[in-house]
């Protein structure tokens, strides 16, 4: 043991070592996820983030006149995985839940269309596709030929060319890739459906003639067995008794950062302080079966000695730190894209609205989730933002009396000059934007800024090629290192929740099975294994 220990001190130059079981680098969704769970699963964990407070890209914000904002992730759909998550956190009579019955909206031809909540509404009342078109989609989506046509052999489909193939064009360019815009800011032509939407790609490996519709049935019944068995209903407890009904978008009252902060206070309520901010990652070096990371701290220089080691920053700040312990990894991570993305948040008083709007004439209130902007009527129209959240309709409590505020997201892989803009000059393009859709041409008042937040690498983008990145990370990545987040995960807030659950368990397992591993084994690896300069 004399040889470990002197190596310990000499590889950390004298820096002190904390000797922990796990580590997880990040505070975001995925960081605070796994340390809770870890921590739930009895490990000794401590949760490293960089930054003065805790939450990652979870931003949220108040000021003096009553707005509260987010400038990150904005919304959550409920699952039976974040919910259980806030009731074993405390805070579940802080969640807050949208009216799930409030129009989504789409911008088409200058003005806006509902999406429609109901099947028969798809048929009966969507104006915004032409009959040809539902004609078109509904054929298709039944999994008739010549309508439906089977996949390409041997290539991977982009998003836009497997909804195009299910549902024609029209569908694919009014409904389809106003979604994406929403989801990733990402490129269609580019996005891998496998990566991107599993859920969607899944429905015609399910079906019986490929047809989304036959293919929804078979996943509608696999569900039901599934949410119907002791052991789903035993390991998703309260989660599943808080389910809102469909359509829901939840947060929480103080804005989604207050997941984050549960958990360190969760996490910080022992003896031990599990969750330190202000703890940047400076390197990682390996040691025997070990990993000494080490941080600076406002005490310092510290590191943290660990059997697991989880790193859920996103790919570009972890990258550097792989180059000693999985160079090979680390190469790999390049290749995942982030484009810029701004997220500007604006106030307008209700007079200020058109009275066509859903909601205005009969309640002088905006009523609707928000509008999204397909990239062919953004040109149409001389407009560049992706969508818009109407966050005060969502969760009036969220803007003081009079103001209708709303979140506009600008920006993505098909408009990255963003990221050479002023803030200045994206309130603007995004005001002058609002005011061609939401705001009466005779209004000719200002809008209030909330916040504008510039994201220089926002999402990642699942295109095509994505998945085989992620199986050559994982054949490359060292036991005991576990490389997670977003881009591994999938982006929406659930998905980052259910990978903190998920890991967590893999986590508890690898250690162990490596408590379980007799002396002699670990003396013997440790003989073979090169020291680490």
């Amino acid at each position: 043991g004399r040889k470990v220990k002197a190596m310990a001190e000499n590889n950390a130059q004298g820096i002190p070592i904390e000797d922990v079981e796990a580590v997880v680098v990040g505070s975001g969704v995925s960081g605070s996820s796994l340390s809770f769970h870890l921590n739930q699963a009895g490990i000794d964990v401590v949760c490293a983030e960089a930054n003065e407070r805790v939450g990652g890209n979870l931003i949220s914000k108040s000021n003096e006149e009553g707005f509260l904002w987010e400038e990150g992730p904005n919304t959550f759909q409920p699952t039976p995985q974040i919910l259980r998550f806030a009731h074993d956190l405390g805070i579940a009579k802080d969640l807050v839940l949208a009216d799930p019955s409030l129009p989504r909206l789409v911008f088409w031809d200058n003005k806006l269309w509902p999406l429609p909540g109901k099947p028969e509404d798809a048929v009966f009342n969507f104006g915004l596709l032409s009959w040809p078109g539902k004609i078109r989609a509904g054929l298709g989506a039944l999994g008739i030929p010549p309508f439906y046509q089977p996949p390409p052999q041997g290539r991977e489909e982009s998003i836009q060319e497997f909804v195009t193939r299910h549902l024609g064009e029209e569908t694919f360019y009014k409904v389809i890739d106003p979604f994406v815009s929403g989801v990733y800011a990402g490129d269609p032509q580019k996005l891998a459906i496998r990566a991107a939407l599993k859920k969607i790609y899944a429905l015609e490996t399910l079906s019986a003639n490929g047809g989304f519709i036959p293919g929804a049935a078979v996943r509608i019944k696999q569900k039901k067995d599934e949410e119907e068995s002791e052991e789903y209903k035993r390991e998703w407890r309260e989660g599943l008794e808080m389910m809102p009904p469909g359509g829901s978008l939840g947060s929480f009252k103080n804005g989604l950062v207050q997941m984050a902060e549960a958990t360190e206070k969760a996490l910080n309520g022992g003896e031990k302080k599990r969750v330190r901010t202000s703890w940047k990652l400076e390197d990682i070096q390996k040691e025997n079966e070990k990993y000494i990371a080490i941080f600076n701290t406002p005490e310092g220089k510290k590191a943290l000695r660990s059997s697991a080691l989880a790193v859920t920053a996103p790919s570009h700040r972890a990258k550097p730190f792989l180059q000693n312990i999985a160079p090979d990894a680390a190469k790999e991570l390049e290749q995942i894209y982030y484009p810029p993305v701004a997220s500007v948040t604006i106030a307008y008083p209700r007079e200020a609205l058109r009275p066509e709007l859903p909601g205005v004439a009969e309640t002088g209130k905006l009523q609707g989730f928000g509008h999204l902007i397909p990239r062919k009527a953004a040109a149409q129209a001389g407009v560049r933002t992706l969508g818009t959240i109407w966050s005060s309709s969502l969760f009036p409590y969220r803007a003081p009396e009079g103001y209708e505020m709303m979140l506009c997201y600008i920006g993505g892989s098909r408009d990255v000059g963003i990221g050479d803009m002023s803030e200045e000059d994206i309130f603007k393009q995004c005001d002058k934007d609002i005011r061609k859709i939401l705001v009466r041409e005779d209004w000719k008042g200002d809008a209030k800024q909330i916040g504008v937040r510039v994201w220089p690498t926002a999402i990642p983008q699942y295109e095509k090629g994505h998945l085989d990145v992620l199986e050559r990370i994982e054949a490359q990545t060292p036991e005991g290192l576990f490389l997670g987040g977003n881009y591994k995960t999938g982006v929406a807030f659930g998905d980052c929740v259910d990978y903190g659950i998920q890991e967590a368990k893999k986590i508890d397992a690898f250690l162990q099975d490596k408590a379980r591993t007799p002396v002699s084994e670990l003396q013997k690896s440790a003989a073979e294994a090169p020291t680490v300069a």
